[in-house]
């Protein structure tokens, strides 16, 4: 995990404790939602990254796959 990713993983937490939830901007997600949009997908992207798995659809800049070890 990237040194970005644990603090992005932190904050996300100390806000959903504090305020039940980690985004202001009703524009970025649903009413009643803990996390905006992009903030789930990133949960998603890290939570795979851990497991040592390509996120569905996860593709480089030519639109291939990526593999697994393979680094941007």
């Amino acid at each position: 995990m990237s040194a970005w990713e644990g603090e992005f993983l932190g904050s996300v937490e100390e806000r959903l404790q504090t305020y039940g939830r980690a985004f202001g901007d009703p524009e970025k997600g649903p009413a009643g939602a803990a996390l905006s949009i992009m903030q789930t997908v990133k949960l998603k992207e890290i939570s795979a990254k851990a497991k040592g798995e390509i996120p569905k659809g996860r593709r480089d800049l030519r639109g291939r796959r990526r593999d697994a070890g393979e680094t941007r």
